[in-house]
């Protein structure tokens, strides 16, 4: 009779047997310490508490966080005398945790480790911070340099079962957007999906599309993390969160629109870093600058910066408060919201209880010298700042209108007397922001027809010519390389016109609304248009002509007859 071996079970026999023998030994071990023993093979792990411990200090020196109530955390080690598990268990103790010691095998300690790749890569800490470790953001913003590694992070964990790929995909989402800069992330569903597009330097480009139950799941975590309403998907609902990166902290504002497939998302990134620039940093031009900074050094008077949403003016005003700011002063704000915090100045943040108009009145009685309207919104607020240039105090605002010339008609559309818009606005301005070219790879190139057709009405009595290039058939396009993403573009500058008041259009306005005519009254002052700005960045070779035209009219008549 031949006798048959089953190697398979005999193998399985004697691996039960090894570890049977190892968790006897552990239990054998927290006896002679006087420490209690736990099997963790057959329980689940905490994965709040397991997150306490990085994973390469965790096997480094065999300690795992498996269990955490509060403030008291349960933790699981190979053996009580090592000195890095020491370390590890000092570290917990240090921030403010009360742990309780186990001895474990190390079978248990591989349990506890299978858990990390379930951790998610953020945190909740609390209600509207999402907090990102400053090793996984590192770690992130190497991986993620340009719109394709963004698609394929996000495409891995669209299609994988773990539990935590929504948290996941969101990280990646958020952490794409710093990397690249951009300023909103566009959630957008549709009929064959949802897409989602980063707004990069001003511009939508498309990421990707999600499918709607990905997306379903998306739109309720951000809800969740916003403080908004999972259960209402037929009203328009506002929120916001922020995001814990390092020492940073930037605030997301949430905005959802009801659609015809599913609500519409936008989420709004209010990043310091990209509004903390100086003046000299705007790109303003020799007369510019020295125009501006006469003009913020004024005790009193109102300087009122226009354009559309997104066009830089309040990262314009912010340069001049920095600039105006001393010990000597008081500067007070009135925000929506706070942008940047400033050292040394006042800043206070508009609620439903405190409207810009009930902030301003208060702010008058605190006595300041400075103050800073985030936006002019209606005829009360208006008169309200405009008195407050009146009465001794330097104003900074922003309005919405097409260009400086607007200013005026605008004021006195919102109900403010003519006859005292000279004795209160000093300097009228507005802007908007061109994409840069990328130096590392833009080209050059001789105008065409066409294109020299364009420039030259902006360049043909343009003010301030030293300034202009000699060379005026030369301009630059994009290309695009690895450092810009392989879009051509990196960054923005603001294209600038300016109105001071003076006595010629004092006169003008007290007597006429008309736009075209509050030009002509300040042609004298010899300060390019917004179009004659750009033309010069244009042969200077810092934006191009197709990136002026998109957010300048260069055929606009009216601009075209004060110019020249």
């Amino acid at each position: 009779m031949t006798t048959q071996f089953n190697d398979k079970k005999q193998d399985e026999r004697l691996h039960e047997l090894h570890v049977k023998e190892e968790e006897q030994l552990a239990e054998m071990l927290a006896q002679k310490y006087g420490v209690e023993y736990v099997d963790l093979t057959s329980k689940s792990i905490d994965t709040d508490a397991l997150r306490l411990i990085s994973q390469a200090e965790s096997e480094a020196s065999e300690v795992a966080a498996f269990r955490k109530i509060n403030k008291k955390i349960f933790v699981g080690m190979r053996s009580p005398e090592r000195d890095d598990s020491l370390k590890s268990i000092q570290t917990l103790e240090h921030l403010g945790y009360q742990v309780q010691r186990f001895i474990v095998s190390h079978a248990s300690l591989v349990h506890a480790w299978d858990r990390y790749h379930d951790l998610s890569y953020a945190t909740e800490t609390e209600a509207g911070v999402l907090t990102l470790s400053n090793e996984v953001i590192q770690q992130m913003l190497q991986k993620l340099k340009a719109l394709e590694d963004v698609r394929t992070e996000i495409g891995g964990f669209s299609t994988s079962k773990d539990t935590h790929r929504i948290s996941r995909i969101l990280e990646v989402i958020m952490a794409g957007a710093l990397s690249l800069g951009a300023s909103d992330v566009h959630m957008e569903p549709e009929e064959e999906g949802v897409r989602m597009r980063y707004r990069l330097d001003g511009v939508l480009i498309e990421v990707l599309i999600f499918d709607a139950v990905t997306y379903g799941l998306i739109s309720s975590r951000i809800k969740l993390l916003s403080g908004l309403k999972l259960n209402i998907k037929n009203a328009a609902q506002d929120g916001r969160f922020s995001i814990q990166v390092s020492e940073k902290e930037i605030e997301i504002r949430t905005s959802i629109l009801p659609g015809a497939y599913a609500e519409t998302i936008v989420m709004r990134i209010l990043d310091p870093t990209t509004i903390a620039l100086p003046m000299e940093r705007l790109g303003f031009d020799k007369y510019l600058m020295d125009i501006f900074n006469i003009e913020i050094a004024k005790p009193n008077g109102m300087i009122l910066n226009t354009g559309p949403t997104g066009s830089g003016k309040t990262t314009t005003l912010y340069a001049f408060l920095r600039q105006v700011a001393n010990p000597g002063i008081k500067v007070v704000t009135i925000e929506d919201p706070i942008e940047y915090h400033l050292p040394g100045i006042v800043q206070t943040q508009v609620s439903k209880d405190y409207t810009f108009a009930e902030g301003l009145r208060s702010t008058l009685r605190q006595d300041p010298d400075v103050i800073m309207v985030g936006e002019i919104r209606d005829a009360e607020v208006a008169s309200t700042a405009i008195n407050a240039s009146l009465t001794g105090h330097l104003v900074f605002s922003t309005l919405h209108t097409n260009d400086a010339g607007g200013t005026f008609p605008r004021l006195i559309d919102m109900g403010v007397n003519a006859d005292i818009l000279g004795a209160a606005v000093t300097t009228a301005m507005a802007q908007r922001l061109v994409r840069r070219l990328c130096p590392h790879c833009r080209e050059e190139k001789i105008m065409d027809d066409a294109e020299k057709a364009l420039m030259a009405p902006l360049l043909a009595s343009i003010p301030h010519p030293e300034e202009v290039p000699p060379n005026r058939d030369k301009m630059w396009i994009a290309k695009g390389c690895a450092k810009c993403g392989g879009i051509g573009y990196k960054g923005r500058i603001a294209v600038v016109e300016v109105i001071l008041m003076d006595k010629e259009v004092e006169e003008c306005v007290r007597h006429t609304s008309s736009e075209r005519d509050i030009w002509h009254a300040a042609k004298h002052q010899k300060i390019r248009r917004m179009s004659q700005d750009g033309a010069v960045k244009v042969l200077q070779g810092v934006t191009t002509l197709d990136e002026l035209g998109r957010v300048v009219d260069l055929h606009d008549e009216v601009m075209l007859e004060t110019i020249s």
